[in-house]
């Protein structure tokens, strides 16, 4: 039996993102993170039959999957193996430098999941990488072996929001070195114990892979990116994140663009110039309806934010 075979890979929020997206026949759009190929071959079902898509992923194995999946629409979308911090240069140079949305999914795929080898998950044993592209950076392995025992509490605090952060990282920093996902996982359970429906390392994991793949930089390099590429009054930017961090980022940035005046409450008129790009359409970000969460509960964190970029004064 294949991976693909093995792998129940559902795309999270699906036909609330088509619609946020406004997917029609003939428009362009940029999946800024393939993964599955879920979302891309909605997109591709929705534009049909002359709409186009560029698909980006940092993970080289999810475009080697999708080759194959997206197959029947070989003629309508270009694949390319690289990192949606680097959005807007891919874009242009692949004839994609105004779009009519794009999307940034900002979850794990369930193949990344599902394969030891990666490192991702603490519910299988494999070399504790968690690389997205397992070519580039440095490991979850580099990172708790080499970093002081602040510098790992502070990385799990900070990318994590794990309360007791400290504890484990005295915990790790006695064990070291470890350099498979179990020791890992065991070294936090030993720290903390057991408590709750929640895996006692879940955070920790998080935190290790935002900072092996440095995700949040990436966002904040992605989204004024994005919007750039977008269709004056109705190029739309559809996000979708798994962890307060993503979504807080998200949804402060969006706040901020939406604004003309970003100065200081304290300032008595404004100096700093900015004039508002977008316009946002979720007041509160979508989440997945019981229904979906009770067939997909890896979906139950999702939060979708919209957000139309606005006509040129």
């Amino acid at each position: 039996m294949s991976q693909e075979d093995q792998v129940n890979h559902k795309p999270v929020l699906l036909q609330e993102t088509i619609e946020g997206l406004a997917v029609d026949p003939g428009k362009h759009f940029i999946d800024g993170t393939l993964g599955g190929g879920g979302h891309a071959q909605a997109i591709l079902e929705a534009s049909a039959p002359d709409g186009r898509l560029l698909a980006l992923d940092a993970d080289p194995d999810a475009i080697a999957r999708c080759r194959k999946r997206l197959a029947p629409y070989h003629h309508r979308v270009i694949l390319i193996h690289a990192n949606f911090a680097d959005l807007e240069s891919v874009a242009r140079s692949h004839g994609f430098s105004r779009v009519d949305g794009v999307l940034l999914d900002l979850g794990l795929s369930s193949f990344q999941l599902a394969a030891r080898e990666r490192g991702f998950s603490f519910q299988l044993d494999g070399p504790l990488d968690m690389r997205f592209d397992p070519r580039q950076g440095r490991t979850a392995a580099d990172l708790v072996n080499a970093l002081a025992e602040t510098e790992i509490a502070d990385l799990l605090w900070r990318y994590g929001e794990e309360r007791r952060s400290r504890r484990i990282a005295r915990e790790i920093a006695h064990r070291r070195p470890l350099h498979t996902t179990a020791q890992l996982g065991e070294a936090v359970i030993a720290a903390v114990g057991r408590r709750g429906r929640l895996h006692p390392a879940t955070r920790t994991f998080m935190a290790l892979r935002i900072a092996v793949n440095d995700e949040l930089t990436a966002l904040e390099a992605a989204l004024p990116q994005a919007m750039r590429l977008l269709t004056p009054g109705q190029g739309r930017l559809a996000v979708l994140s798994y962890h307060s961090l993503e979504d807080r980022l998200t949804k402060h940035w969006f706040q901020r663009e939406a604004r003309d005046c970003i100065c200081s409450i304290d300032v008595p008129e404004c100096r700093c110039g900015h004039r508002a790009i977008l316009r946002i359409l979720t007041r509160k970000p979508i989440r997945p309806s019981p229904e979906e969460v009770a067939a997909n509960p890896r979906s139950r964190s999702a939060r979708l934010r919209l957000a139309e970029r606005l006509p040129n004064p």
